[in-house]
């Protein structure tokens, strides 16, 4: 029942299309029951022929050739195209709805789950299901089927029918207990295949790390160490099913001599027809068929349940609930940002900031500085809703932030961190992710904003220049002032920099301070910094410390009066 239970969010997917699968189950019967007749039809055929009855036999096989062509030939290949159909289109559902449901989940859902594993959920796992649909129509079509023909064969021998009840009741049994074996083993290996593609999509997104760090070698072990374990769960699975299949087969041939000789020995005593011993020729080999299914789509839908848990697990949020948006709008975005007596500390860890207060105005170059772990770049998760505090809130012109709409809040609020994420697209398209209606001139406009336009036009290919995968054709000052740029189109009235100019050379650090002072004049521009040479010109600068403002006012104010700042500053310039 448990099991059945994961079945729901699949039984909603298709309630637009249930009427082709109602149509699709009708055909997939009618085909059963053409089944039925065949053996009947083929035995009365045979019995007609050995009395001489030739017009008999004929009205028989004709009827029995009708019934072929018309259901092969045609109400099979509708029923067949018709449930692919279904089954296409249900695949693709749980992709798109599996996708979508791990972009609504929080960001610090990835921080636990590796990008390998839900990578696998939304891919590998809803393909898996494409052809459940099919084999459980089909299955739960034969085994009514066979009940039905149960109920003749009793009519002719109550013998043979028990026969074949036994054999089928022992199936039963056996698939009790090695089901939760199949199933579990199964899930084994689906775990150590998350690694695999967690592993694969780390080595590729960070191949030019990976050869200058000279770290490929360590990587091939521990793949290969993943690797071993995959073969390991594989044959582990692959020996019970192995295992499973080898009874499954006994049981089959069992039924098939038994049924055959008693069918023999009851014609012999003239306690049965011909019709009936010819028939079940036929009827047999279809209960063994039955079982080899059954057997089939055990393994199957043991694979599928394990597939369609996972997916449900984002679906029906089981791993981590979705982010939560209030309903407010801010037509007119001042950009006043400030925070109210708020409290936060990391999950599993120590309180970082307790009670902190702070209010940033527009127009001005904000930095925040301090030493390490002081809360500095949890500042910058809490106005982007990475984490929500505990306690206290985080206004934007006086709203809360936890009530404004989800695209409110992101049109509102970008980001700018020290590596910026580049799609795998060209320049262009990487503007029109955040404008689809942008034109040209305006991502031409804004690139020269962030002193990046003259670059871009000695390029071959100038704008339409992909730019590879995370951006890997620009050099990482390029990068902060494609983002930069990219930021500009989106129109967002509070800009962040997240230690954005600490791994830059002097050159690029100059061209990202202008892009910044041209930012200021309109926009709420706060940056976190660990290089106080790149804040030195803040309008304001404050001071975390043990999780609260130590101090604030300008870089000569602060060397005059506050020690934190002063000893940052020193040994800055002793490293320098």
């Amino acid at each position: 029942m448990k099991d059945l239970k994961e079945l729901k969010p699949l039984i909603k997917l298709i309630k637009e299309d249930k009427w082709k699968l109602i149509l699709a189950s009708i055909f997939i019967f009618l085909a059963e029951l053409s089944e039925i007749f065949s053996g009947y039809l083929n035995g009365a055929a045979v019995e007609s022929i050995t009395n001489y009855n030739i017009k008999s036999a004929f009205i028989y096989l004709g009827i029995y050739f009708i019934l072929r062509v018309l259901v092969d030939g045609a109400i099979s290949i509708i029923a067949d195209s018709t449930l692919q159909k279904v089954e296409s289109k249900l695949t693709r559902k749980l992709g798109f709805y599996s996708y979508e449901k791990a972009l609504n989940l929080p960001a610090y859902a990835y921080e636990k789950t590796s990008s390998g594993e839900i990578i696998n959920r939304i891919t590998n796992d809803a393909d898996t299901l494409s052809f459940a649909f099919g084999q459980l129509l089909q299955m739960v079509s034969s085994i009514v089927g066979s009940v039905i023909l149960i109920f003749y064969i009793f009519f002719n021998s109550w013998i043979v029918g028990i026969e074949i009840l036994v054999c089928v009741s022992i199936l039963f049994l056996v698939l009790k207990k090695y089901n939760p074996i199949l199933k579990q083993v199964h899930k084994e290996r689906k775990a150590e295949q998350d690694k695999f593609t967690s592993l694969v999509n780390e080595s590729i997104r960070g191949v030019r790390e990976i050869k200058t760090l000279g770290i490929k070698n360590n990587l091939i072990l521990d793949m290969t160490e993943i690797i071993k374990a995959i073969f390991s769960k594989s044959k582990k699975e692959i020996d019970t099913r192995k295992r499973f299949n080898l009874l499954t087969r006994l049981i089959k041939v069992v039924l098939e001599v038994g049924v055959f000789i008693t069918c023999v020995i009851l014609l012999y005593y003239k306690m049965t027809t011909l019709t009936f011993f010819v028939a079940m020729t036929y009827y047999v080999y279809r209960y063994m068929w039955l079982i080899e299914n059954i057997n089939g789509f055990t393994q199957t839908y043991q694979k599928v349940i394990v597939s369609l848990s996972r997916v449900n697990e984002l679906l029906e949020n089981k791993l981590y609930e979705d982010e939560k948006f209030g309903n407010k709008e801010n037509n007119k975005v001042n950009g006043v940002i400030e925070f109210k007596d708020v409290t936060f500390g990391y999950p599993d860890e120590d309180i970082i900031l307790n009670k902190f207060n702070l209010k940033i105005e527009p127009n001005k170059k904000i930095a925040i500085v301090g030493k390490s772990g002081q809360g500095k770049s949890t500042i910058f998760n809490l106005i982007t809703r990475v984490f929500d505090p505990k306690e206290g809130e985080i206004l934007l012109d006086g709203i809360n932030i936890s009530d404004l709409k989800e695209e409110e809040l992101r049109k509102h609020i970008s980001i700018i961190r020290q590596e910026p994420f580049i799609f795998n697209r060209t320049i262009k398209e990487n503007f029109e992710l955040v404008n689809k209606d942008i034109t040209i001139e305006e991502i031409r406009k804004y690139a020269s904003l962030a002193y990046l336009d003259d670059y871009i036009m000695s390029l071959p290919n100038n704008y339409d220049t992909k730019l590879g995968e995370g951006g890997v054709n620009l050099s990482g000052g390029q990068k902060q002032r494609l983002s930069i740029a990219r930021t500009l189109a989106k129109k967002s009235k509070v800009v962040l920099f997240d230690e954005a100019t600490s791994a830059l050379d002097n050159n690029s650090q100059e061209y990202i301070k202008k892009a910044i002072d041209n930012l200021v004049k309109d926009h709420t521009v706060i940056i976190v910094a660990h290089r106080l040479s790149t804040i030195m010109d803040a309008d304001i600068i404050y001071v975390i410390d043990n999780g609260s403002i130590a101090a604030y006012g300008t870089h000569e104010e602060l060397l005059k009066t506050n020690e934190t700042y002063k000893n940052l500053y020193k040994n800055e310039t002793l490293n320098s």
